[in-house]
């Protein structure tokens, strides 16, 4: 009997990318109800609402066994954490080279240099890992320390690509990262051990899911209501075009580097690695901008990478999501029994 793709089943393998897309479509329509100082309050309904759930569920599907094998693999850590500071700046540079020769607005490609020194998200890469089931522990973990580093690192890398700095500030991004992350996560973990509830019996993924189509949908909210930039429609063209070839390229680059590995790395190691390795964060990244562009008249057209690559890498995530599942599947078809 040939295997037929109903729109049921397609519906119920790619739901998050349809789920994506509505977001966006929905977004379009009426922007302000999901921005920044909207209706919906999204600066504390995003942050402490619909992140802290989705590393809430994350503490209770979580085994702590898992957590602590997870904290020895410092070989998987090592790889993600270069790959972020180190391959992704020195590839964004060369990239650029390419890149200004087609004669890309300057600015743009200063843009993209910033985007490039920037860490890992705590949300977007968590989830994809989570929906791709791949090891969702090692991706909580280097999304965190991605975060911290990012406070030293993105810095020093933007004081050595583009000749400024700035301060990060320390306390406040140590602040939203333990009530948002660390915290929810040790809720998690302790209602698991010391609650009666059946946790495994709630439909605890397809919550994290939809926690994360809030994230996006107000992320696409902020998107639409960017001001001018400044820019021509060639260059905003050139720059969606050159940040979605650049995030293919990485998420390619990882995966086969990833794989050369396969003695260190398990299938679902390199999952994580794929993203957490190629996301880059808004939330810090943002902050960083305004406060080393603050007065600049070129602010806008410095963040429409950032403000580009943001939504395109959870718009590419959905797409990846059900193949590398596949892919992970056959994976394990392959591995003779032990």
């Amino acid at each position: 009997m040939r295997y037929r793709i109903t729109p049921l089943r397609f519906l119920q393998k790619n739901w998050l990318l349809v789920g994506i897309l509505c977001c966006i479509f929905v977004a379009g329509i009426y922007p302000k109800l999901g921005s920044k100082q909207g209706p919906l309050r999204t600066e504390y309904t995003v942050k402490y609402g619909a992140v802290f759930i989705i590393f809430l569920i994350s503490g209770l599907s979580l085994k702590t066994d898992s957590i602590f094998r997870t904290l020895q693999q410092y070989k998987l850590h090592s790889f993600i954490q270069l790959f972020t500071f180190l391959f992704v700046p020195i590839f964004a540079v060369l990239f650029i080279k390419c890149l200004s020769i087609f004669g890309v607005h300057p600015w743009v490609l200063k843009g993209i240099i910033t985007v490039a020194c920037m860490p890992p998200p705590v949300s977007s890469a968590v989830i994809l890992t989570r929906a791709a089931q791949g090891n969702e522990t090692a991706a909580i973990f280097n999304s965190v320390l991605g975060s911290f580093l990012g406070i030293l690192l993105t810095p020093l890398l933007l004081l050595f690509h583009l000749g400024s700095t700035t301060i990060v500030p320390l306390l406040d991004t140590v602040f939203q990262l333990t009530t948002t992350v660390v915290l929810p996560l040790l809720i998690g973990q302790s209602l698991k051990s010391y609650s009666s509830i059946r946790f495994h019996l709630m439909p605890l993924n397809t919550i994290s899911q939809s926690a994360l189509l809030f994230v996006i949908y107000t992320t696409f909210c902020d998107t639409f209501l960017v001001p001018e930039t400044g820019l021509s429609a060639v260059d905003v063209l050139f720059t969606v075009f050159s940040v979605l070839l650049m995030q293919i390229i990485l998420m390619l680059a990882s995966f086969n580097l990833a794989n050369k590995f396969r003695k260190y790395f398990t299938s679902q190691d390199i999952i994580a690695i794929v993203f957490c390795s190629t996301h880059k964060s808004l939330t810090l990244g943002i902050p960083i901008l305004r406060i080393m562009f603050h007065g600049y008249s070129h602010l806008s057209q410095i963040s429409l990478p950032l403000l580009v690559y943001h939504p395109t890498q959870i718009i590419l995530g959905g797409l990846v999501v059900p193949q590398i599942k596949d892919w992970m599947h056959s994976q394990r078809v392959k591995r003779p029994p032990v």
